[in-house]
Order: C-alpha cells, then structure tokens, then sequence
C-alpha cells in the first residue's frame, strides 16, 4: 500500500538554495516525488490551505511569507503513513527544538520561517493535494 502527502517548500527553502538538499532527503528515504511545480502562491490558495487560520492574529503574517517568492510544491509517494514519515523527517515546528538530523534541526533558524510544510494528516494530505494539484 502507498500514501500520498503534500510537502511545500517554504519560500525561504528557495532564496537560500535549499532545494536540491531537502529533495535529495526524501529521495534519500526513498520517498517518491510524483508530482513538482515551483510557483507563487496568491491569496486564494493560501486562505483555501491554511483556512484553520484564516482570520487569526497571525494570518496576515503568514500569508505574506508565503507569497513574498516561489514555493516548491510537491507530491511524496512511500509506503503507508509517508505523511508521518515525512513529519518526522521536518522535525519540530520551530527549528530550536528540532533534533539534528531533521531538515528544519538541520537547515532551520527562525520559528516563522521554518523551511517546509507537510500534511499532518491522511486528511489533510488528500485535501491540500487537491488544492495544489487538482489532477492528480
């Protein structure tokens, strides 16, 4: 059996030139990327996939994070569960407290621009795909 999951790499993945070192990580765990597309995100996308938060203090903030440059959206493919499995492989949300050899205890430095997104949930992995690659 194989799940699908939905991992976003955050728009300061790409200004520092992080990609190709977080791919080859889940590559690496021999995850399959099975869908990929580098875009910017606009408003309507972002309030649909974080509509838990739309209207909360910190919306405003995040929203203009994940819109001020390109973000990697992809499509992880492994075995049941990938969504946890990628989870893990992030760490903890604020990179302070991520355990090394996590991306973000690796690569992370600040809690609001912690480098990766990815579905926390079955879920939440088969809607937020269907928001990023309606296709698939």
């Amino acid at each position: 059996m194989s799940d699908r999951t939905l991992v976003l790499l955050k728009p300061d993945t790409v200004e520092r030139k992080l990609i190709g070192e977080v791919v080859s990580r889940f590559e690496s765990k021999n995850l399959d990327i099975v869908a990929m597309d580098l875009r910017t995100l606009d408003a309507d996308t972002l309030a649909r996939h974080y509509e838990e938060h739309v209207g909360k203090g910190f919306y405003g903030e995040l929203v203009e994070f994940m819109s001020r440059g390109p973000v990697l959206a992809m499509v992880v493919e492994g075995p049941e569960d990938t969504w946890q499995v990628v989870r893990n492989m992030m760490g903890a949300t604020n990179p302070r407290d991520a355990a090394p050899g996590t991306i973000r205890g690796d690569l992370g430095i600040l809690f609001t621009e912690n480098l990766v997104h990815g579905s926390d949930s079955l879920e939440s992995a088969t809607r937020e795909i269907g928001i990023f690659f309606p296709n698939l």
